[in-house]
């Protein structure tokens, strides 16, 4: 394998707080989970919405329960249905892109297998034919044995569950394998077929790439193989503000290959927590406080969407001289460090 551009930290003066980091999906979510207690209720699923002549809106449930409130904000991802009521025109299309995605721990055997500067940050292989793979790995740092123990859902240190495969203490490496539908010459979906034969059709489709990779991908349990769907959003003007928002790929759904969809999520929830407290604070109307949170969001969040969407569509061209193209610019790119840094000063922001 031939290194093209190594991107590393590109900025002037890391640091420490700035900097990027990996955080296992897991673990976050338990983290943001601790202390909530009572407030967030599980086992609801959304079934429509109704505003009533007070202003007040209340979003129902399909056990027959309901919850009313001052402001409805949609946090129920790509296939939002309270988004399919509200902006019936916002579209999410299927980008005819699909992948394959691998876990498996972070073992020597595994370690061995991978290059040396895959554990400085994540790297993409850019392979003929409209082929590429994105491989990262996880290290917790805390030694070889990751962490002691393993974080329930309230935050607090629990027994590992029986017959988990990969628990949220352990380092791990993981791969994703992406084509497009065509590519992989199936009569079926991809989501249709169970982690054996994903692995399978993978491998058959890099046969011919680094024996290191094709052991990478036979050594993952089958159980821990995911095929994905790849959708994106159709960026949409501002629909005009009401006591119902959305976040995350409720209204901004974005393509994997930039890596900065849960970021932008995240970013919305601060954005909006920030526009609510001055609202609390009488410093500006609620929905003067939605309309602000709106319009930046839509502003940087349609942003990242077209930055994906076309970063996938430069990963899986099966155009020759595209890619050589490409090859040449990283490789020009690499060799010229200050060039390399003004690129990718904002990197995983964009």
């Amino acid at each position: 394998m031939e290194e093209l551009l190594s991107v590393g930290d590109t900025s002037e003066a890391p640091d420490p707080i700035d900097s990027h980091k990996s955080v296992s999906r897991i673990t976050l979510r338990q983290v943001l989970l601790a202390g909530l207690g009572d407030r967030l209720r599980f086992g609801k699923k959304f079934t429509h919405y109704e505003v009533a002549d007070d202003g007040r809106v209340t979003a129902f449930f399909e056990d027959g329960s309901s919850a009313a409130g001052d402001l409805l904000v949609a946090a129920d991802g790509v296939h939002s249905r309270v988004r399919r009521q509200f902006l019936p025109h916002a579209d999410v299309i299927d980008t005819g892109v699909r992948a394959v995605m691998g876990k498996l721990p972070l073992t020597e055997e595994t370690r061995s297998l991978l290059p040396p500067r895959l554990f400085d940050g994540p790297a993409s292989i850019l392979a003929p034919n409209g082929h590429c793979m994105f491989l990262a790995v996880h290290e917790f740092g805390d030694g070889p044995e990751g962490l002691p123990g393993f974080a329930g859902e309230d935050g607090n240190p629990v027994a590992l569950p029986p017959g988990l495969l990969h628990d949220n203490t352990a380092d791990f490496a993981m791969w994703g394998f992406s084509a497009r539908r065509e590519k992989f010459g199936l009569p079926a979906e991809l989501k249709d077929l169970d982690g054996t034969i994903l692995r399978r059709v993978v491998l058959e489709m890099i046969a011919d790439w680094h024996p290191n990779l094709k052991r990478l991908v036979h050594f993952t349990d089958p159980s821990a193989i995911t095929p994905v769907t790849i959708r994106s959003s159709v960026p949409i003007a501002h629909w005009g503000t009401k006591n119902i928002t959305l976040i995350g790929d409720a209204i901004h759904s974005m393509t994997p290959f930039r890596g900065i969809g849960a970021n932008t999520a995240l970013k919305d929830a601060a954005l909006l927590c920030r526009n609510l407290v001055a609202a609390q604070r009488g410093e500006k109307s609620l929905l003067q406080a939605v309309h602000d949170y709106e319009v930046e969001m839509i502003r940087y969040g349609f942003e990242a969407v077209k930055n994906s969407l076309r970063a996938m569509n430069q990963a899986v061209s099966d155009n020759a001289f595209a890619l050589a193209t490409v090859k040449t610019l990283f490789r020009l790119v690499n060799a010229i460090p200050p060039l390399k840094r003004r690129m990718f000063k904002d990197q995983g922001n964009k």
